[in-house]
């Protein structure tokens, strides 16, 4: 069984995985109590700091999720690196003009017409409360190896590094 991790090399090991894949899956609760995924752009930032940020259309089907039950987890996959990473944490509905500003890029504008200030535009905060991440090796010749050493021996080749990170107590 994995343990959890909580020292600040595995937190920072999560935000190198993450910072540069454009595109999580968010999973919502909806009001039946059924979890339903959808893609969504994740905002650039520099620096992590525990939250996570998105934009977001309100009202739209997941900020009426997000208000009843606000948990959520982001799927990340790289599978080029063959990284993947498994976010959980609370989900919030934020409308703040400066915020919205302060993480605004161009692209945006295909969904948001009226820029940041679009009266549909708000942000999605998820604050993190753990994390989750497989990091495989991801060489040609390092699957090779295993492929010729799970059929010589039977046994399958060490899979890479798994750990479980918590970003708050109990997580």
């Amino acid at each position: 069984m994995t343990e959890t991790r909580t020292d600040q090399e595995a937190r920072d090991k999560v935000w190198a995985m993450i910072k540069d894949v454009a595109t999580a899956i968010m999973v919502t609760v909806d009001a039946g109590g059924n979890l339903r995924g959808r893609p969504m752009q994740a905002v650039a930032m520099k620096e992590f700091d525990g939250v996570l940020w998105f934009f977001t259309s309100q009202p739209s089907p997941k900020t009426e999720e997000i208000s009843h039950d606000g948990r959520v987890l982001l799927a990340y996959s790289d599978p080029s690196s063959q990284d993947y990473v498994s976010v959980s944490g609370t989900a919030s509905v934020v409308r703040d003009p400066a915020k919205q500003k302060e993480l605004w890029s161009e692209y945006l504008r295909t969904w948001f017409p009226g820029g940041p200030e679009d009266p549909r535009a708000a942000l999605l905060k998820v604050e993190v409360e753990g994390a989750e991440y497989w990091d495989a090796p991801n060489s040609t010749l390092v699957h090779a190896y295993g492929y010729v050493k799970a059929r010589l021996t039977g046994e399958p080749p060490e899979a890479g590094a798994n750990d479980k990170v918590a970003f708050k107590r109990g997580a």
